[in-house]
């Protein structure tokens, strides 16, 4: 892996933080985006770093071609930026929803657009997304969850068909529940048990698996599930 280099988003904390060391223990060169990188900020000689917020598209696209621009060594994207918010649906502002909808599934396309041209001009590449269990089956107060996990999961199948004559690769990962920060605001999280959840270790070893593979071999999709799916209410 010491010839790649990967935008990874959401690189500060939770799974892409994992994803992040992964890689860059496997001797790759990781470009990290997060809105904040100091929680506690990762030092390492190959981990670049850039505080942007993916919800605010006024500027995204030029910021993301200035980083393709000052490092055309990037082949890969692991796209994992994202927040979950649960509840009726006419709990949620318009404000809300359209925030969510932003960072959880327009930011995703967004930059996905502006990395393309990249890829096919060095006729290779490997995108990973970071989708959800909550992409397989709509549940109960996941209107606004499962609605964007489903069109990135959508995204990621009709993308691949997409690019696949271009040397890219596409692959999403769907994962259940994972003990991390994303359910620090929320009403929920996995049961105690280490049964009860996916580790974020399992998820960045099935995404360094995919890169690793020959490049005639594409992953289309990965579940990933808990032995015993439980759920402890706050």
């Amino acid at each position: 892996m010491k010839d790649k280099c990967f935008l990874v988003t959401g690189s500060s904390s939770g799974i892409g933080r994992a994803i992040t060391i992964k890689l860059l223990d496997s001797g790759a060169k990781v470009i990290g985006i997060a809105r904040n990188h100091s929680k506690p900020k990762l030092e390492h000689k190959n981990y670049l770093t850039y505080s942007i917020d993916l919800s605010k598209f006024n500027d995204l696209e030029k910021i993301i071609k200035k980083i393709i621009q000052d490092h055309p060594e990037i082949n890969g994207l692991i796209s994992n930026a994202g927040y979950g918010e649960f509840g009726p649906l006419e709990n949620f502002s318009v404000n809300d929803i359209s925030s969510f909808f932003s960072m959880n599934l327009t930011s995703h396309i967004i930059i996905t657009k502006c990395l393309l041209p990249h890829l096919k001009k060095k006729e290779i590449g490997d995108i990973i997304f970071m989708g959800s269990e909550a992409s397989l089956t709509g549940e109960k107060n996941g209107t606004l969850y499962c609605s964007a996990k489903f069109g990135l999961r959508g995204f990621s199948q009709a993308l691949r068909k997409d690019v696949s004559n271009s040397n890219i690769r596409v692959c999403i990962i769907n994962p259940g529940m994972v003990r991390t920060n994303f359910f620090n605001s929320l009403k929920f999280s996995p049961g105690e048990d280490i049964n009860n959840a996916v580790s974020e270790e399992d998820i960045s070893n099935a995404v360094l698996s995919i890169l690793t593979l020959g490049r005639n071999t594409v992953v289309d999709e990965i579940n990933l599930s808990p032995l015993k799916k439980v759920i402890k209410f706050k």
